[in-house]
């Protein structure tokens, strides 16, 4: 067991973008195949599949750019500086990372199978709104007033 791990770190060094793409599949289909399991019921491998295909495909290459922008715009590790990314995390990465779990306001990307991913005859403007509502919808949360 030891004689693989500093293997995976001179990889994690010397590439790190695949290897973090790689790491965050994993964990993103370990999670989805956990979460199967304790619900208690029989392991749907397409859903496993098609959560892992999302996440190697979008979410960890989006996540590795996204963050590394952050850490060259807004250097340092003092609580002023986390803050701030914090905040731009959540306003502009946020959105964008939780819109592509959906692409019509009734159609989760990670549950659909390509012939549901056809072009739907919605106007353009519910899709946007319905990915904009469902990707701000949680800013509600840090607002008490009525929007």
């Amino acid at each position: 067991m030891a004689g693989w791990w500093p293997a995976v770190l001179r990889a994690a060094r010397r590439h790190p973008w695949p290897t973090n793409v790689l790491l965050y599949g994993s964990l993103f289909s370990a999670g989805d195949a956990l979460q199967q399991r304790l619900q208690g019921g029989e392991a749907d491998w397409r859903q496993t599949r098609r959560v892992a295909t999302l996440a190697v495909t979008f979410h960890a290459n989006f996540n590795y750019v996204w963050l590394g922008l952050l850490e060259r715009a807004l250097p340092g590790h003092a609580p002023r500086a986390v803050l701030a990314k914090l905040l731009w995390d959540q306003v502009v990465g946020a959105p964008i990372a939780v819109s592509a779990f959906y692409t019509e306001r009734t159609g989760v990307l990670a549950f659909c199978t390509a012939d549901q991913l056809q072009p739907c005859s919605c106007s353009m403007e519910n899709s946007l709104h319905w990915s904009l509502w469902f990707s701000l919808g949680h800013l509600r949360l840090f607002f008490p007033a009525e929007w």
